[in-house]
């Protein structure tokens, strides 16, 4: 009852806009377990406000640099910003190595910012497995924005595309792989193109190729065409524009419609990944004394059996099975 307690407790103090219980709140559900649970379950009717935008592109494209010169410009305009931002992690600590919030110290002071470095545990895809509760602690805490800044691994990044309602991929000139967006299977999750450091040589060239490849895929999102814009962040300068893209992308979903299909694509994608993890967690933990979880591993690692016929044997003999 009391940790029951001390969850309402944090749940309170977060919707008052108390910083320390997020980041209390944001560890909780890290953790993960029944605590972190009950406090979700406390502040899901809470959300839903937020304008959530993801931030992806390989490693070096400024991706920091932009979210900071960003934050700065919306709290000009009196807007919150809540920042996750997801880095590789330590295989030593499991903490993540890179540390955006020392690279983003500007924004240090202003309450109405929050920071909140996110290491990704080895999951693919470019963001944290407690990236959606995080998101969802941040829009319950009243936040405008939230901005989820992806690991950066160059060819993995999609799943920021559900997380996410408005999606920025960042290109740089130079970088050895002018045409590495349409590889890497990011030209059609994106819905802002921003061309950063383009005071380099071959930024205009690099703007001219994504137009085309955009041509040629006929690619868009829900009938938006995205926006390529070209941005020197270090700067400041093209901040305002990507700003104003930002924005009239989501008034284009709302007007269009599309902004009710991408928040039921997004519930869906959570659900599907609460009920996994759950149904994994039940069963593993019914079968932890019996060891029939280990020893399945075994066989296979002894191909003594696939992992197919493993895992068709295993939900068979305990999903199913009584009390």
């Amino acid at each position: 009852m009391s940790t029951h307690i001390a969850t309402n407790d944090i749940a309170i103090a977060l919707r008052k806009g108390n910083r320390r219980a997020l980041a209390r709140a944001i560890t909780l559900v890290e953790t993960g377990g029944i605590n972190a649970r009950t406090l979700l379950q406390t502040l899901y009717t809470h959300t839903g406000n937020a304008h959530i935008i993801g931030v992806t592109g390989a490693p070096g494209a400024g991706k920091s640099t932009l979210v900071n010169s960003l934050a700065l410009h919306w709290r000009k305009q009196h807007q919150t910003v809540g920042i996750i931002a997801v880095d590789p992690t330590s295989p030593f600590t499991g903490g993540a190595i890179l540390g955006d919030r020392i690279r983003m110290q500007p924004l240090s002071g202003d309450s109405g910012i929050f920071i909140r470095s996110m290491a990704s545990r080895g999951r693919l895809g470019g963001i944290a497995r407690a990236t959606d509760d995080t998101i969802a602690l941040m829009d319950a805490a009243g936040f405008d924005i939230i901005v989820v800044e992806t690991v950066g691994a160059g060819q993995g990044e999609v799943d920021i595309a559900g997380a996410a309602h408005t999606t920025v991929v960042i290109e740089v000139p130079g970088m050895g792989d002018d045409v590495q967006a349409i590889k890497a299977g990011i030209l059609e999750i994106a819905d802002v193109f921003v061309v950063n450091k383009a005071d380099r040589d071959g930024a205009e060239e690099t703007a001219r190729q994504l137009r085309a490849m955009l041509q040629l895929g006929s690619a868009s999102n829900g009938g938006w065409s995205p926006t390529i814009l070209l941005a020197i962040a270090m700067r400041n300068e093209g901040i305002a524009e990507i700003a104003e893209a930002i924005d009239s992308h989501m008034v284009y979903l709302r007007e269009s419609g599309q902004f009710a299909q991408r928040v039921h694509q997004r519930v869906a994608r959570g659900f599907e990944s609460v009920v996994y993890e759950a149904a994994l967690e039940h069963v593993r933990k019914r079968v932890a004394d019996a060891g029939g979880w280990n020893a399945l591993i075994e066989r296979v690692a002894r191909r003594e059996i696939d992992p197919y016929t493993a895992a068709a044997t295993f939900i068979g003999d305990h999903l199913n099975a009584p009390e």
